[in-house]
């Protein structure tokens, strides 16, 4: 029997934004072609859908959720059956692209051991556009995920980070909780030597846009930005 085949569907970071503003058309013919999505999380997607007017029911179309709280062996093997058995699905994360920070990855990886062909698609990524924004080095990058979460851990991070981004010249990306943004971005200033180059992103392809590269010197002299719950991504170089 062939197998399906699963295709990782990018929706837009910013939901102010309009779905085919930053999708490219040819998106449109495969979203509408598929009736079973693997989502991060079904309220999010099916909303994402509803808003690209693929011209079919969201209620006519079948989800199942990949989080953090999937299991990854019984469950995952559940929710791909579909595709062994000759369905395609599309993957969708909650924002941006499936498969990165994301646990639609674990999909990935499954298809992978089992022969299952993976189409990724076009759209955006909040790590590249702000790295191209930034005026960091673009040649040599790192995305470190999370940072931890108590202030002497991450502090240790932040240095580590720091001193790879100058003693290799290795730009170093990394993301937060938006509820922690405003936190972490008071201890990247405290901690960080002022000849530092810091990016912050935020709010990538919505309307309140905004990305600044400065010194830590500066930073620290300049007024803060409201970061708040704004998703945003930071930039050591």
């Amino acid at each position: 029997m062939n197998t399906g085949t699963l295709y990782l569907l990018p929706c837009p970071i910013d939901e102010r934004t309009g779905v085919w503003d930053v999708l490219p058309a040819a998106n449109r013919a495969i979203m509408a072609s598929l009736d079973y999505f693997i989502v991060e999380n079904i309220r999010t997607a099916r909303r994402f859908l509803s808003r690209a007017a693929l011209g079919r029911p969201v209620e006519s179309l079948a989800f199942a959720e990949l989080n953090e709280h999937t299991d990854t062996g019984r469950e995952l093997e559940e929710l791909m059956r579909p595709l062994r058995e000759g369905r395609s699905a599309g993957v969708i994360s909650e924002a941006g692209l499936p498969g990165i920070a994301d646990p639609g990855a674990a999909a990935v990886a499954w298809c992978h051991r089992n022969g299952v062909r993976v189409v990724p698609l076009i759209g955006p990524s909040s790590l590249l556009l702000a790295l191209m924004a930034s005026g960091l080095n673009g040649q040599s990058f790192a995305f470190n995920g999370y940072l931890p979460v108590k202030p002497p851990e991450r502090a240790k991070a932040i240095r580590f980070f720091e001193r790879r981004a100058r003693n290799e010249g290795q730009s170093q990306l990394f993301i937060e909780a938006p509820y922690r943004n405003d936190k972490l971005l008071a201890q990247l200033l405290e901690v960080c030597a002022p000849e530092t180059l810091l990016t912050v992103a935020a709010d990538l392809t919505g309307p309140t846009e905004q990305i600044v590269t400065r010194p830590v010197s500066a930073w620290r002299a300049a007024a803060r930005p409201a970061l708040g719950k704004r998703p945003a991504i930071f930039i050591l170089g």
